[in-house]
């Protein structure tokens, strides 16, 4: 629950409600008002944390505070997750030894950094009649890159384009 459709203090509109005080304890069920006169007095808030429940519970508590701290683990979480970014290679079919070497390694720095990697291979004019020209190279880079990497999706052409999509092992 987002604290945007909590109710606190005067926005309370039951009877009665099951108190719970800022310890942590049992109040029990008492009038709204009387609740909330408590709370004044401890100069605290009035926060409705179930309001499905009958009657609805409400806890004596630093709204302030609790907004404060619901914001950082939000936050917080959001630091923890990695985007996966798809970084793209791309090749013809007639590549050159060293290039080969050269773009293979590329894919396992992408690997690495832990992104995914779509592999290309453009064909152009009369490469088209020639596909498997592409799929060995593809079958090359596989071999260069040893079992570093999970194959998402196998060879496969896409028009004038022949690609694969690699994504690192995930780590135990």
């Amino acid at each position: 629950m987002s604290d945007k459709d909590l109710r606190i203090n005067e926005q309370i509109r039951v009877r009665e409600v099951r108190l719970i005080r800022d310890d942590g304890g049992q109040q029990g069920i008492i009038a709204t008002l009387e609740a909330l006169a408590i709370a004044k007095e401890q100069s605290l808030d009035l926060v409705e944390v179930a309001p499905q429940a009958s009657p609805p519970v409400v806890k004596i508590m630093d709204y302030g505070k609790f907004k404060f701290e619901n914001e950082k683990k939000v936050r917080d979480s959001k630091k923890k997750q990695k985007l996966l970014k798809l970084k793209e290679i791309r090749m013809q079919p007639k590549i050159d030894e060293h290039d080969m070497d050269f773009k293979s390694k590329h894919v396992q720095e992408f690997l690495a950094e832990g992104n995914k990697v779509k592999v290309t291979i453009r064909f152009r004019g009369r490469e088209l009649a020639h596909t498997e020209l592409g799929l060995d190279v593809l079958k090359d880079v596989l071999k260069r890159i040893e079992g570093e990497y999970v194959m998402d999706k196998a060879p496969a052409m896409e028009g004038r384009f022949m690609s694969m999509v690699l994504s690192p092992k995930t780590k135990k």
